[in-house]
């Protein structure tokens, strides 16, 4: 017996349910994995002891760039490094110049004689577990930079996948305030769960401050 037709909004309700929800599915498994290994130190998860780290010294160029984002994307570009600029730091009586590259599953400490023209770069690599656990917390944007911008291209893609991502979630979450209204033979355990769910958020977000 064929279903009966939904009405066009409920037919793109589950439209939205269906092919958004599958298309996020993969980002969502990876923040829930993410998510547990932040929560969790399991022994089988371990990276920073797995790291392998190295150091090498190479000669550069004169600078020509005068501000300190310039220096260090004209030293990326001769030390053959990629990744986002996390910070930089430069000390003018030494005439050292340091600066951090970071970019998922890898970390880079330079450290550069502008007299001499050489630099000291560090570099810390990561196994998969790292890369997973970094990326939860990349986006380019150092919680104590103000009016920093991203620096590489890959991460302004990251950042957009992940606003993609939450735009999507409010959309989906809103479909499903939809569906459970359209429920109304079981209304009451839906109130239930949404009731749970918001007693649950507001303890986090303001119930903390008294405790």
């Amino acid at each position: 017996m064929p279903s009966p037709s939904l009405p066009p909004w409920q037919a793109w309700n589950r439209k939205l349910h269906i092919y958004v929800g599958l298309y996020f599915l993969v980002f969502l498994w990876l923040f829930a994995l993410s998510g547990l290994l932040l929560n969790h130190a399991w022994r089988f998860t371990e990276f920073w002891s797995q790291r392998q780290q190295s150091t090498r010294e190479q000669a550069f160029q004169p600078l020509r760039a005068s501000d300190d984002l310039g220096q260090a994307r004209e030293l990326m570009s001769q030390l053959n490094l990629a990744g986002e600029i996390e910070w930089t730091r430069v000390r003018p009586a030494t005439e050292r110049f340091s600066f951090r590259v970071l970019r998922p599953g890898r970390i880079v400490d330079v450290t550069a004689d502008l007299g001499r023209g050489s630099a000291t770069v560090q570099e810390i690599k990561l196994n998969g577990w790292g890369v997973v656990r970094m990326l939860h917390t990349f986006n380019g944007k150092p919680a104590n930079a103000t009016g920093a911008e991203r620096d590489w291209p890959w991460t302004r893609l990251w950042s957009f996948a992940m606003d993609a991502l939450a735009v999507g979630l409010i959309g989906l979450v809103a479909g499903s305030l939809i569906l459970a209204s359209e429920r109304r033979e079981r209304r009451v355990g839906s109130v239930a769960a949404l009731g749970l769910g918001l007693a649950v958020s507001a303890f986090f977000v303001f119930g903390l401050r008294w405790l």
